[in-house]
């Protein structure tokens, strides 16, 4: 038996088969909720039940707390309803109701950008293309039925190849494989797009981009899409990183800056080495932010990186005048690492 979803205040509709999330079943639909890690952790599917009642699914407690159930709070992408639904949250707009679809791809080249991040561009087959929004996301589909999700760093004007930052993650089981095993013209297979962290193209808003390691991999696809339709909007883009060397593509926003009068890039060590000789800004990325605005009210905000960093700025950025519905944000959560053996 399936259930009927409501979502307010659009009236618009749609049906819920038997165990699948309220999320899942709107993508499938072609309508967008706001989402990013679609697996419980990230809190931008965050909404409302209305009316109506839902297995809550499993989550982190912090992402969702007792609290906020009892105030009709629920995660899309976990929730599964128990009965029909009527549902309160804000409906995307800009992505031209793409699907997911789930296509293979060959590992065209790896290039290794730092001693922990690695470029792997991905070519599909030569009568596919992707559509996706610059800054959207894929998911790798593995053998054993678990998934791995990477954002898309190139921009849709540019996608001869799909193009991903990989962060080695310790113990991580896909990036360990990546780095040491896998070679090129491998097959994967993958399925997306999917998020809701792309440009907004309604408004001629000032942009403050807050980038944190690998989180500069969307959205240099969104700068690049945005340079590529001719924008004129200010742009300015700090990332954080620990030390220089993990500021792994940084001479590419620093060419954007030498080209284009209206992009500004101020990267932000938290960290540096003696061997850095660092002149540049330091401390937390966020936090040279906030030293450089006393009022964002008139600026949208994209972040993306650490949970942490994300739910940390979006908080203080309110404090500044931030509009909440100005703020987008695209939190990079880890799978389980794989267990340490002892010897």
């Amino acid at each position: 038996m399936s259930f009927q979803v409501t979502i307010q205040p659009s009236g618009h509709t749609f049906s819920v088969a038997p165990d699948e999330t309220v999320l899942s079943a709107a993508i499938a639909a072609g309508f967008n909720l706001p989402y990013g890690c679609r697996n419980g952790a990230c809190g931008a599917c965050k909404g409302k039940i209305v009316e109506g009642k839902v297995d809550y699914g499993d989550h982190q407690d912090a992402t969702l707390t007792e609290i906020e159930k009892q105030a009709g709070q629920v995660l899309f992408c976990c929730a599964k309803p128990l009965t029909d639904l009527a549902i309160e949250c804000r409906e995307v707009i800009g992505n031209d109701g793409i699907r997911p679809r789930i296509l293979p791809a060959r590992v065209q080249k790896m290039e290794k950008l730092s001693h922990d991040v690695m470029a792997m561009y991905l070519k599909l087959p030569s009568n596919e293309r992707m559509q996706f929004a610059a800054g959207q996301y894929i998911e790798f589909l593995l053998k054993d039925g678990k998934r791995r999700a990477f954002s898309l760093a190139n921009a849709p004007h540019n996608d001869e190849f799909l193009e991903l930052h990989l962060r080695l993650v310790e113990g991580g089981q896909f990036t360990q494989y990546v780095f040491n095993e896998m070679h090129e013209k491998a097959i994967l297979r993958l399925e997306g797009p999917f998020g809701s962290f792309y440009l907004r193209e309604d408004t001629d808003k000032p942009i403050i981009f807050i980038a944190g390691g690998t989180g500069f991999a969307p959205i240099k696809g969104i700068i690049e899409h945005a340079i590529h339709q001719q924008h004129a909007r200010k742009i300015v883009l700090y990332w954080g990183a620990r030390t220089r060397q993990d500021l792994y593509m940084s001479a590419l926003p620093e060419q954007w800056q030498a080209t284009y009068p209206h992009i500004t890039y101020i990267p932000v060590l938290s960290e540096p080495l003696p061997e850095d000789n660092w002149q540049g800004r330091t401390g937390l990325v966020h936090q040279a932010v906030l030293d450089d605005y006393a009022d964002l009210s008139g600026y949208q905000i994209y972040c993306c990186g650490a949970p942490q960093m994300v739910d940390t700025a979006h908080v203080a950025f309110q404090e500044r005048g931030m509009p909440e519905d100005e703020f987008f944000s695209d939190a990079f959560t880890f799978a389980n690492p794989v267990p340490k053996v002892a010897v």
